[in-house]
C-alpha cells in the first residue's frame, strides 16, 4: 500500500535534514547541531577552547599562590612558577635558576601548593610561597644559616626571606642561604 501524501513529504523532508551537513536551509544552525558538526570535523569551537583554556590554568588562591597538584621533578614546580602572577613570576624564575644554579643536583617538588627543594637524602631545606604583597623564601633549617634570614617562625628550626615587588634582590646572598641549607639535614617530613 501506498505512503499517503502527507506521510510522503514527510519522508522526503527527513532524508534531506540527514544529507546536509551544516546549516539547515532556514540559515541558522543549533547551537547543539553546530556543537556536534564542529565534532566530528575536528573543530573547536570558540565555547570549548575557553574551557580548555580555563582547565589549564591554574587557579589562584588567597595572596596570588598558585594552586598546583602535588608532584615531584621540575615540571610540577615550572608550572607552579609559569602561574605566578605579574612581577612575581620574573622572581620564582630568577630564584628557581640561583638555586638550580647553586645546587647543581637539586631535588624538586611541589607540596601544599608551593615548590620545594632538597638534596637526595638529606630531606627539603627551602620553599617559597606567593602572598598577596611579597614572596615568603622559607628556609627550613633557618636557624643554623649565617648571617640568620630575617624573619622569624614560629617553628624553632625555620627562618623566612620576604622578597617585595620593587626591591632590589641580592642574589649573592641568597645563593650563600641556598649553599648552607644545601649542606645541612633537611626536613623530610615535607
Amino acid at each position: 500500500m501506498d505512503a499517503s501524501p502527507k506521510e510522503a513529504k514527510s519522508k522526503r523532508i527527513r532524508g534531506k535534514a540527514r544529507a546536509v551537513k551544516g546549516p539547515s536551509r532556514g540559515g541558522k544552525e543549533k547551537p547543539a547541531a553546530r556543537k556536534k558538526r564542529a565534532a566530528s570535523d575536528g573543530e573547536q569551537t570558540a565555547e570549548a577552547r575557553s574551557k580548555a583554556s580555563a582547565r589549564a590554568r591554574p587557579k589562584l588562591l588567597s595572596g596570588g599562590n598558585p594552586q598546583i597538584p602535588k608532584g615531584d621533578g621540575d615540571a610540577p614546580a615550572q608550572a607552579y612558577i609559569a602561574a605566578m602572577p605579574g612581577w612575581k613570576r620574573d622572581i620564582g624564575r630568577r630564584l628557581d635558576a640561583l638555586i638550580t644554579h647553586t645546587v647543581p643536583r637539586v631535588r624538586k617538588a611541589v607540596r601544599w601548593n608551593s615548590p620545594f627543594y632538597g638534596v637526595e637524602g638529606r630531606g627539603w631545606f627551602l620553599t617559597f610561597h606567593c602572598f598577596a604583597k611579597y614572596i615568603k623564601v622559607t628556609f627550613l633549617r633557618g636557624m643554623s644559616l649565617r648571617p640568620l634570614p630575617p624573619v622569624e617562625s614560629k617553628h624553632p628550626d625555620v627562618r623566612y626571606f620576604h622578597i617585595r615587588e620593587g626591591e632590589p634582590l641580592d642574589e649573592k646572598l641568597l645563593a650563600r642561604w641556598i649553599r648552607q641549607a644545601a649542606k645541612r639535614p633537611g626536613d623530610p617530613l615535607f
